[in-house]
């Protein structure tokens, strides 16, 4: 019997010499000669070879305290051997960059793949208004390698430098270093809370030299930018949740 269509051709895996590449939108392919990788736990959808897996959980005792009073963090397993690893989240799109001896500042729930390289861990985010959410924390990824997260569709990647930039705090996916961050309260004015307020109270606020990266959508349920002792968003989430 012979199959006819054009899915065997439209959809085979695309061939690359890069170790992270995108097989679509929503496919990452890491190529496992470069070396051993750090993904999120359970999002391996295939692989080809002889790839091994290894909970690596929360990436140790200090990193476990941290994730378990902040509420932010990821867990991460290790990816090793040969062949090539396809790995997913929830069909979330997949955007992948370089780190050079650099750093970025990441929301857990948008970390996806990165290379044995990058050294991570949770960190407070230093901001003057953060004060008033309890605290707020981040991921980050520093040194030189591959970094892969996810988007909630296409995100758009805006210049702080070039003009004062605000933004949801459920929507932010990430930013770069040299970003500076800080919490501003938009009331919409006393009408406008007397009507039930704007949904917008609480904006994150950015200066500095360099992007940060947003979402076109929310990580309502899940929670985003934890606060510190609260889970699914923290103090920051149940505010802005309203």
């Amino acid at each position: 019997m012979t199959i006819h269509g054009s899915l065997f051709q439209d959809f085979r895996e695309k061939e690359s010499q890069d170790p992270f590449s995108l097989q679509n939108k929503k496919l990452l392919r890491i190529d496992m000669r470069y070396g051993a990788v750090q993904a999120k736990t359970g999002s391996m959808v295939a692989y080809q070879g002889d790839v091994r897996f290894q909970n690596r959980g929360s990436g140790g005792m200090g990193k476990f305290l941290k994730a378990a009073v902040t509420g932010e963090g990821v867990r991460m397993m290790e990816c090793s051997g040969s062949g090539e690893l396809f790995v997913a989240d929830e069909a979330a799109e997949v955007q992948v960059m370089y780190l050079e001896n650099d750093m970025i500042s990441v929301n857990g729930q948008n970390v996806l793949a990165f290379s044995s390289s990058i050294q991570w861990d949770i960190h407070r985010i230093q901001a003057r208004g953060a004060a008033m959410t309890g605290g707020l924390y981040n991921v980050s990824l520093r040194g030189t390698g591959y970094v892969a997260v996810t988007t909630k569709g296409d995100p758009v990647a805006l210049d702080v430098a070039s003009s004062p930039t605000f933004a949801d705090a459920q929507a932010v996916v990430l930013w770069t270093s040299g970003v500076t961050m800080d919490v501003r309260v938009d009331t919409g004015g006393f009408g406008s809370m007397l009507r039930g307020g704007t949904g917008e109270l609480l904006q994150m606020a950015f200066g500095g030299q360099g992007y940060v990266l947003v979402q076109p959508s929310e990580n309502v349920v899940n929670g985003g930018h934890q606060s510190g002792g609260q889970q699914k968003g923290g103090m920051l989430g149940d505010l802005l949740g309203g």
